[in-house]
């Protein structure tokens, strides 16, 4: 049974911009080469301020585990991370499986 990631990372208000400028900058490289398992990006709107949110999908929590393995050692995410991280205020990672009525 496949699980999907959510994974939310509240920021420092007024730090949005800066952000969306280091993934430009640093990050669609190292998610490029990851981004099989990526459902999307996106920024948090109403009641969800100063949030970025993204979403993957494994096949199951070992391939899930190997991926970040993979994505934490990779030179361009370490690049990418050292300046992302210090605008993070508090990151928030929920596992999901599908509801079974939908499959």
């Amino acid at each position: 049974m496949a699980i999907y990631e959510l994974r939310t990372y509240t920021l420092f208000v007024g730090k949005i911009q800066e952000a969306s400028e280091i993934y430009q900058e640093l990050g669609i490289p190292w998610i490029n080469k990851f981004k099989k398992n990526l459902v999307n990006y996106y920024l948090g709107d109403i009641g969800a301020l100063n949030q970025i949110i993204h979403i993957w999908k494994f096949e199951d929590d070992n391939e899930r585990r190997r991926l970040w393995k993979q994505i934490f050692s990779d030179e361009d995410f370490i690049k990418f991370a050292t300046k992302f991280r210090p605008l993070v205020l508090n990151q928030e990672n929920k596992l999901m499986t599908q509801a079974p009525w939908l499959q």
